[in-house]
């Protein structure tokens, strides 16, 4: 399978996984409301903190050895790595398991709430079958055996939504509404990891000594480690940050925790699609940079770095002009919360710098890049704090939103020097000049027909032209101006046949 048709599966995977998270958040807004949802993503958010800890940079550092292995054709090497990998998650994962489950009372006073612990400590269960099942995805990925963990995601996210729904709408009363979109949650973990340990050594996956491999593994993961705990610590500190700024700004604590949750149990989801789009690029995208590199294919390596900065272009530049058009009208169907909305399309223009820093960060760690990254994110970090802490007096919960912006341009500026500079020139900006010059006129169009068909037509109509219009107008475009080839891609996509004798 070519690097072209493995993408297509394994974005075709993410988007139904997506697709199906995506229902199940606007499920969850419906059951749960603001308040009950910002207690779920309080706790979901200290939870990441101990799982970034004990894996995060183990997946992606584990897939760059075995690239390198392979390109070296040492298979013993590939054996110890992972079991050097499991090894490193597990003596992290299992004392923090053991010493918070000890420590329960006196660390459950950092929430605010004490809900948020009840369901922090459910998930917390979890924690190290969830970091053995991330090394297993990192073999995965390093062995380009996409499709297994494309599955397995997959299943992870039905069992997920399954249960969840049985939980909290067919089977009302019991445990809290947080609580049981925890339990649910917690069972899907499970579930991946059995599913992903039987394949792992059905597929001939074996372990072995790790000796030699351990300090590598610490040494190249944990800048990428230290990068995704700072950005869970960044989450869990904005998270009891912003309730106190709010709170003090003349905010009772229930608004505050209801604001927390429309951006980020309803805005943030919709906002990172670009991120969902673009993250099975990256993930098949790491072992192929990491190959070139070790093997020194600099003109493969600028190949690959172009269409992946252009195709991260396209997909973000493409929704700015829906989200600009209909954006109100989003945050209303999905949630039933006109502020969502609202901030859906005030924050659109975040997607560009989203979406280049989430693609630009993934390849320079894939090309051994990952101090850098760490530093990088720490200036973008430094910036969402300030704008949290002296911001929510003026505007409100819109605080969030303009740091996540500073947040993502600093670092895509900073990752996008960083990688020319690693890589040669970058040949992006004369197509993100071409397709801007296609987008804003689209936006606009989409903007002012929804304001005209409002006057003419019912609601729901109205907006659902609208939709189609800026689709239509954009595909039309974009072919036009040749900044995207359809069929070009379906040829990359389909097998070549065979010319008969």
């Amino acid at each position: 399978m070519n690097l072209y048709r493995t993408t297509f599966v394994v974005t075709v995977f993410t988007l139904l996984e997506h697709a199906l998270g995506f229902v199940y958040r606007i499920v969850l807004s419906r059951t749960l409301g603001p308040e009950m949802l910002g207690v779920y993503q309080v706790a979901l958010t200290v939870f990441a903190v101990f799982l970034t800890i004990s894996s995060s940079g183990l997946p992606i550092t584990l897939s760059r050895i075995i690239s390198k292995h392979r390109a070296r054709g040492y298979k013993r090497g590939e054996h110890a790595a992972t079991s050097a990998a499991m090894l490193i998650a597990l003596c992290f994962s299992v004392p923090i398991t053991v010493l918070l489950y000890l420590l329960r009372t006196p660390f459950s006073r950092i929430f605010s709430d004490p809900r948020c612990a009840d369901v922090f400590y459910i998930l917390l269960f979890g924690l190290s079958f969830t970091s053995v099942y991330a090394i297993i995805r990192g073999n995965f990925w390093g062995n380009k055996r996409f499709f297994a963990y494309s599955v397995i995601e997959l299943v992870e996210e039905i069992v997920m939504i399954g249960l969840g729904i049985l939980l909290l709408v067919v089977l009302r009363g019991g445990a809290a509404d947080p609580n049981k979109a925890a339990i649910a949650l917690l069972s899907s973990y499970l579930c991946s990891f059995a599913i992903a340990a039987v394949c792992f050594f059905a597929r001939g996956g074996r372990l072995s000594s790790p000796r030699g491999e351990i300090k590598p593994l610490l040494r190249a993961s944990l800048p990428i480690s230290a990068m995704r705990t700072s950005s869970s610590l960044l989450g869990s500190f904005i998270s009891v940050l912003f309730p106190l700024v709010m709170t003090s700004a003349g905010y009772t604590a229930a608004q505050a925790m209801s604001e927390y949750g429309v951006v980020y149990g309803m805005v943030m989801p919709v906002i990172a699609m670009p991120c969902s789009l673009l993250s099975p690029i990256a993930l098949v995208l790491v072992p192929e940079l990491s190959e070139c590199f070790y093997k020194k294919e600099t003109g493969k390596l600028n190949a690959l770095v172009e269409r992946a900065l252009n195709t991260a272009l396209l997909i973000a530049g493409a929704l700015i002009p829906l989200f600009l058009a209909v954006g109100k009208d989003v945050g209303i169907f999905l949630f039933s919360n006109a502020e969502s909305g609202t901030m859906i399309a005030a924050s659109s223009l975040i997607l560009l710098p989203m979406g280049l820093a989430m693609i630009s960060t993934s390849m320079l760690n894939s090309l051994g890049c990952e101090k850098q990254t760490l530093l990088i994110f720490l200036a973008g970090s430094c910036v969402m704090l300030l704008s949290v802490w002296l911001l929510p007096p003026f505007i409100g919960s819109h605080a969030l939103l303009v740091g996540t912006a500073l947040d993502h341009l600093i670092t895509a500026a900073c990752s996008l020097a960083l990688l020319r500079k690693k890589t040669g020139k970058l040949r992006s900006a004369a197509y993100f000049g071409k397709l801007a010059l296609v987008l804003v006129p689209v936006a606009v169009l989409g903007m002012l027909l929804r304001n005209l068909l409002m006057t003419y037509m019912s609601y729901v109509p109205a907006v659902l032209l609208t939709m189609t219009a800026v689709m239509l107008a954009e595909v039309l475009l974009l072919t036009i101006f040749k900044l995207f080839d359809f069929r070009a891609l379906l040829k990359k996509f389909l097998p070549r046949r065979k010319k008969s004798a």
